[in-house]
């Protein structure tokens, strides 16, 4: 939820905190700053952030696997609240640079806590909920954007007065998360395959899952986990990267991270505003508009946290791909001939709805819990590292790259995502197994057996290959 409401809460207040950058330049330094120095401070200031959360996601790793998800998790709300104290006074002390350093800190939160949140969630569901809590993640940090852009309307705390106070609201979540943590155990799989600890472990799972819950089948999952990875220490990136044996599963988490942030959820977003107003709707109700856009966004992430379990994982990365993919052309199609049809603008309009659908029924929700799933126990904290570390630095470099893109290519920009989206369907279709029903141990002897299978496959043609010369040079002599 902090993550989403960071991601969304600039765009309402931009207008005062650069009206703040003024002043203090002026009055401290005697400075006037022109357009292009004033861009260049809002730029620093909203990329910060994706600074932040490349630090938080590097970090994150050896902090959950040292002091555990659930310490992690409350120690890290103390960082929110610390960045919600600084936004707070920084209007009424004239200083910028507050809202620069309480950025970092909301990024460090953030990638701390997608790394521990999603452990936890993961590693305290049991088989059968696994996917649907996993798609949660996905689902609060959607309703986080859309309160984000809800409390930055005019009515709210969108207003001169007000912002500060919009832009410091993470420290009242992040403060009752603090609160009500320590109520709810550690994660069962931790304390069993990391601490050792059965007793705590059965304790947890008693205090977390209720009787309909075979508790049975779950302890005997993560025995059966606990005695593969018997005397197996918890790997860093580096192993990672160099263990043969999670190869696919590594190379899966590159793409499906990598194209979260490639899909071009945000050009669309970008291009959303220019639709609303080529369709009609006058300049100072495009904020509600784009509420509709949050809204959409949520309700679809709940519908996917009610199917996922029935679908399949796999399948619904499937359809979100092929699916963004066919909008995207057929929105780049549409935008080109909004100038010379006067109905086109409607088409887009609906189109830019029917991508965000898509984009919430799989990816944004599949992508995130994916680490936790295809990855045992030892692998599991530096795999989140390495893909959360992906997806900040995409989301930095894209925000310093994409205004030049969309600046050169406008709206054919969108082809180039169109690439990526029907390549990762390509992938997720012939490289990634179905994850749903499975413990963690199947999953990783699936990853092996489609590798395995690859391989004998080539290695029967080459033999045939080879035997066919070999035919072919008798042929010649004869």
């Amino acid at each position: 939820f902090q993550y989403g409401l960071h991601v969304s809460m600039l765009t309402s207040p931009s207008s005062f905190i650069k009206e703040l950058v003024n002043h203090t330049c002026e009055q401290r330094y005697g400075l006037v700053l022109n357009a292009w120095q004033l861009s260049r401070i809002w730029s620093f200031i909203v990329s910060i952030f994706s600074i932040g959360g490349l630090i938080g996601s590097l970090c994150a790793g050896h902090l959950v696997a040292t002091y555990g998800r659930r310490r992690c998790l409350m120690v890290n709300n103390a960082v929110a609240i610390g960045g919600a104290l600084l936004m707070l006074l920084s209007k009424s002390t004239m200083s910028f640079e507050m809202i620069i350093i309480a950025r970092l800190l909301y990024g460090l939160n953030s990638g701390i806590g997608l790394t521990a949140h999603a452990l936890y969630v993961l590693e305290c569901a049991p088989k059968r909920l696994r996917g649907m809590l996993g798609v949660s993640l996905s689902t609060f940090a959607s309703m986080g954007k859309f309160f984000g852009q809800l409390l930055g309307i005019s009515e709210l705390l969108g207003t001169t007065d007000r912002w500060p106070w919009l832009l410091g609201f993470s420290g009242f979540t992040g403060l009752l998360q603090m609160l009500t943590l320590p109520i709810l155990p550690e994660s069962p799989r931790f304390l069993l395959l990391d601490r050792n600890d059965r007793a705590g472990c059965e304790a947890a799972a008693r205090r977390l899952w209720s009787s309909k819950v075979d508790h049975a089948s779950e302890m005997e999952d993560m025995q059966a986990e606990h005695a593969a990875l018997r005397g197996v220490r918890i790997h860093s990136v580096k192993e990672l990267f160099l263990e043969r044996s999670v190869r696919w599963q590594l190379i899966t988490t590159l793409v499906t991270f990598t194209t979260v942030q490639l899909c071009g959820i945000n050009a669309v977003y970008l291009y959303s505003f220019e639709v609303f107003t080529a369709a009609g709707i006058p300049s100072h109700q495009l904020r509600y508009a784009a509420l509709g856009t949050g809204l959409c966004e949520v309700s679809t992430s709940v519908a996917c946290v009610l199917v996922i379990e029935s679908t399949g994982r796999r399948v619904l990365l499937f359809r979100g791909y092929m699916g963004m993919a066919a909008t995207l052309a057929l929105l780049t199609l549409t935008l080109y001939l909004q100038a010379h049809v006067s109905w086109m603008p409607y088409c887009s309009m609906v189109l830019i709805f029917v991508f965000i659908f898509f984009f919430s029924s799989g990816p944004s929700g599949v992508t995130t819990s994916l680490p936790g799933e295809i990855y045992t126990q030892s692998f599991k904290s530096p795999a989140f590292t390495a893909g959360t570390t992906i997806n900040w630095a995409g989301l930095f470099i894209l925000g310093m790259v994409f205004p030049l893109i969309v600046e050169n290519l406008e709206y054919f920009c969108f082809l180039i995502f169109f690439f990526f989206c029907f390549f990762s369907a390509v992938f997720v279709w012939y490289v990634v197994p179905e994850t749903k029903n499975r413990t963690v141990l199947e999953i990783a002897v699936a990853f092996k057996q489609m590798h395995h299978k690859r391989r004998a496959m080539e290695e029967v043609k080459e033999d045939e290959l080879t035997s066919d010369c070999v035919l072919c040079n008798k042929a010649t002599k004869l």
